[in-house]
């Protein structure tokens, strides 16, 4: 078993390496072959690490080699295989492959095709790294490897400005990437004081000593080591006020936002909250704030997308949304609900994401579903996978979503937390109506695109093949809920709805079923049949509110960017250039004008020399005279 966790650990980075060995050659087909038959074997040794597991119930615990050895601090390479570690293993080399063959595809004509590959292998490898360290630390190198493949994926076409933003051209793969390597750095510092307090009370960082540790903390140490690590998950999942980086980071290729905002990096901030459940649960003031949050997450994403034109970022609010869903599961104390809802939610939002990969291919990068139109006639296999995506993310039986989904709403209820339920419900209704908006939208009613001259065509048959799995698994995957369930509480807590709340979950079902159904029939009146646009509501204040997300963009930028630069300016002119540098010139001047002027003393001069002598020793005498007088 060993030596399948090394297998499915560094097949990614061989693959990364091998593929940055031709990173400055022309495109090399042979270069994306290979890197996706590397990450099939991460996945083939992931698969068979789970059946262990599995079958045996058992962990596999391994240690590479010792990391950190300073006095107290001892720190291993190690990592773990269990319940939690094995579920991420098996999602994110699923994804991974299926994304990588994708790339081969999308990346097609693409001068970069080579370095694309090694910073998409990058990425994973730092993802395995993340789920399956057996310590805070080693999570926390993964933590910020996934930060900074985000950052070289996000801003890969550094040199194109982004079109896409009418409101605000100036935002460019290179800003975005920024945008978001700046943000999670902010939230990073909190995550970092979570493990200092970590270790400073209890003296290491593995998880089984932490975990076992915890009885023995004050309420007061438990909070805030809880809090500092949920800060660094809101920057990594996007949870608001750290949420805007989202969006914005779909100016990077269409692969990498099924990446990333399917089953990795955003993920990584829920893993956290579950697999530091131990703590999460003796902080139930905390936990109820991230159920509270993520409500609010749900429902205000959802918002954003009922009026958003860009289809990714139609897609990009929605995993927003679905990131808030699993939050409020693990803050209410489900937290093997909230890890199957990650798993569901990365089939089917990777294959959406996909999907709009292939209508953005076929459109020529055009991204406003409103110069779509009738595409389903020529991109049958892309209307049908992302129809299945959105049934799946609608919540519609019996696809994935609808299990993990009505899991996450009938705990709110059963936790007696009403409010939070149907905020949850309502979101839910809105979830249908963005979704099947943009696929009505994108597929049905008039051919808006030949306006634009645009000539769309489907995806090359060996990608859409490499989709079907995620297909398949948006439509089986909840199928497999009970056995998950069976699986995975031996390592999580356990969590039973009550009997009370099993007599009515029939009713709680309807309910959400209703509000879904409802989503999807309001948008196929509106737009099934073509787009008819309401210039009255799309000028109406709540419209525009929507369309510019609140103006929280416009207010960063206002209140604490350009602050923030004029702060810096002035320093730098004021405090930097007229009293730091200047310090250090005025000291390189004196030093250059006295060495200027004891220059002159070496003349040559025999006569001179014993001149100065003659000096020097006058005064070497007027000091021991001035010596003497003191001490006596």
């Amino acid at each position: 078993m060993e030596g399948l966790v090394y297998i499915a650990l560094f097949a990614p980075f061989a693959s990364s390496l091998f593929a940055a060995l031709f990173g400055m050659s022309e495109r090399k087909i042979f270069v994306g072959i290979v890197a996706s038959v590397l990450l099939a074997v991460s996945f083939i040794a992931s698969a068979m690490l789970a059946f262990y597991v599995y079958t045996t119930g058992d962990a596999v615990h391994v240690t590479m080699m010792d990391w950190i050895n300073a006095g107290d601090l001892r720190i291993p390479f190690g990592f773990v295989v269990d319940q939690v570690s094995v579920t991420m293993m098996t999602v994110v080399t699923l994804v991974s492959t299926i994304v990588h063959i994708y790339s081969i595809g999308y990346m097609d004509h693409d001068k970069s095709f080579n370095r694309f590959f090694s910073y998409l292998s990058a990425f994973v490898f730092s993802m395995m790294v993340l789920v399956m360290s057996d310590n805070f630390a080693g999570l926390f190198i993964g933590w910020e490897g996934v930060g900074v493949c985000s950052w070289l994926l996000v801003g890969f076409w550094y040199h194109k400005p982004d079109q896409s933003r009418e409101e605000n051209p100036s935002i460019s793969p290179s800003w975005a990437a920024n945008e978001a390597f700046i943000m999670n750095r902010i939230a990073d510092l909190g995550m970092l004081i979570g493990i200092f307090i970590i270790y400073w009370n209890v003296g290491s960082l593995q998880y089984d000593v932490v975990f076992a540790a915890l009885p023995n903390l004050s309420g007061s140490i438990l909070n805030a080591a809880a809090i500092a690590l949920f800060i660094g998950a809101m920057g990594k999942s996007a949870q608001f006020p750290l949420h805007t980086w989202l969006t914005d980071a779909m100016e990077g290729p269409t692969p990498v936002s099924a990446l990333i905002h399917a089953a990795t990096m955003v993920t990584a901030g829920v893993f956290l909250v579950i697999r530091a459940n131990p703590l999460f649960s003796m902080t139930p003031e905390v936990s109820y704030f991230i159920a509270s949050l993520g409500t609010f997450v749900a429902f205000f994403a959802a918002s954003m997308a009922l009026v958003n034109r860009d289809l990714k970022r139609i897609i990009a609010f929605s995993t927003l949304s679905q990131l808030g869903y699993m939050f409020a599961a693990a803050g209410l104390g489900a937290y093997w609900i909230a890890l199957f809802h990650l798993a569901a939610h990365a089939f089917f939002k990777a294959l959406l994401f996909l999907g709009a990969g292939n209508v953005m291919h076929a459109m020529h990068d055009e991204l406003d579903i409103f110069k779509m139109g009738g595409l389903k006639k020529v991109m049958k296999w892309s209307y049908i996978y992302m129809g299945l995506a959105s049934l799946a993310l609608a919540g519609i039986p019996f696809f994935a979503g609808f299990f993990s989904k009505d899991a996450i709403i009938e705990t709110a209820w059963n936790e007696g937390t009403i409010v939070l339920w149907a905020i949850l419900v309502v979101t839910a209704g809105m979830t249908a109506f963005y979704s099947f908006r943009q696929v009505f939208l994108t597929f049905h009613g008039d051919e808006r695109y030949k306006a634009f001259g645009i000539h769309p065509h489907e995806m090359y048959k060996f990608v859409l093949i490499a989709m079907s799995p995620l297909a398949v698994l948006a439509v089986v995957a909840g199928f497999g809920m009970g056995g998950f369930e069976h699986f995975v509480t031996k390592l999580l807590p356990e969590y039973h709805m009550s009997e009370h709340t099993h007599h009515i979950a029939w009713i709680l079902g309807l309910v959400v079923l209703v509000f879904a159904v409802g989503g999807i029939a309001l948008a196929y009146k509106k737009y099934a049949n073509g787009l008819k646009r309401d210039e009255k509501l799309e000028s109406s204040w709540y419209y525009k509110l929507l369309a510019n997300q609140y103006y929280i963009p416009n207010l960063y930028e206002e209140f604490i960017s350009k602050p923030y630069a004029m702060i810096s300016e002035m320093m730098w002119s004021k405090v930097d250039m007229k009293i730091v540098d200047a310090t250090v010139d005025g000291i390189a001047k004196i030093l250059y004008k006295t060495g200027d002027g004891s220059r002159k003393m070496q003349t040559g001069n025999l006569s001179n020399y014993l001149n100065w002598m003659a000096v020097g020793a006058v005064l070497l005498l007027v000091v021991a005279a001035i010596s003497a007088a003191m001490l006596g």
